[in-house]
């Protein structure tokens, strides 16, 4: 039997009436290599998102920055109009050039253009979350988050998440505007971001991971490996159903180009961990300083 993406749970973004599965989806892998180009192959890249719909999927991250352009016109061909409970996610702050290299940009006529650009590829008036994509933990956010707070009072967006920020950063962007999000790099290997998580979660703002399996020591995947066999299941599943298992306001948004690699991920889902799993799991963040 399939399992739906219902079975992760449902989270409420804060001050909104956005409502999601805790497991969504990031369409950034249906572009070519590298995010780079079309996708190998359109009809499947179009099928994934039909299926993330009907496996209960209504949480989808994407950015106009990936293909450049190739996602958010794969989702507006294949999806639109879109289902009125599907909350799409984009984020804004780089550009792709030609050789495919990513450049961040944070003034205010390129912020303002990249919610044009996202606004008429996706086929919408208003987007329904926007994250402000930072560089670095030093960056000074609080410019960027006054455009933000200009484009979010115009209608142009309608809530705003910030991305790839530190705990100083998120204290910042909040007493210029609210946020009902963080995107930052988070997972079973590297837990910076435990206490920031902790706080976000007494406010109600999700925390949304990237990169599930990214960064891992060769002993720590070992680890990993070792508890998906007990589990009976992927690496990538146990990493997923973790994440899902750390705190209520987490969503995850794995990636595929692939409608049986999509199911695998929603599977984890109802994955539970039996104690000894859990406290071995627990571990791995401490594996690589072994």
């Amino acid at each position: 039997m399939t399992t739906p993406a219902s079975a992760a749970g449902r989270f409420t973004f804060p001050g909104t009436d956005l409502s999601v599965n805790r497991m969504g989806y990031g369409a950034m892998q249906l572009a070519g290599p590298h995010v780079f180009g079309p996708p190998k192959n359109p009809d499947e890249a179009r099928a994934v998102l039909r299926e993330a719909l009907e496996l209960g999927i209504d949480h989808i991250d994407t950015s106009d920055f990936y293909g450049p352009h190739v996602t958010n016109e794969l989702i507006r061909e294949t999806l639109h109009p879109y289902a009125g409970d599907l909350v799409l996610v984009t984020k804004i702050g780089a550009w792709r050039d030609e050789q495919g290299g990513w450049n961040l940009r944070r003034d205010e006529a390129f912020l303002r253009q990249s919610v044009e650009d996202n606004l008429n590829r996706l086929g919408l008036d208003r987007l329904a979350i926007v994250n402000l994509r930072m560089e670095g933990l030093h960056d000074d956010i609080a410019a960027p988050m006054r455009v933000m707070r200009a484009m979010r009072d115009e209608g142009l967006i309608a809530h705003i998440g910030i991305s790839n920020v530190g705990a100083d950063q998120v204290a910042v962007a909040r007493e210029i505007a609210s946020i009902v999000c963080v995107q930052n790099h988070y997972n079973l290997a590297h837990r910076a971001d435990d206490a920031l998580i902790d706080q976000l979660a007494e406010d109600g703002i999700a925390y949304v991971p990237f990169f599930p399996l990214g960064g891992f020591s060769a002993l720590q995947s070992t680890e990993l490996t070792a508890v998906a066999e007990d589990a009976g299941a992927s690496a990538q599943q146990v990493t997923l159903a973790w994440l899902l298992a750390r705190s209520p306001n987490i969503l995850v948004i794995p990636g595929t180009s692939s409608r049986s690699h999509l199911r695998e991920n929603v599977a984890a889902a109802d994955l539970v961990f039996t104690s000894a799993q859990a406290a071995r799991l627990g571990a791995i963040g401490q594996a690589g300083d072994m």
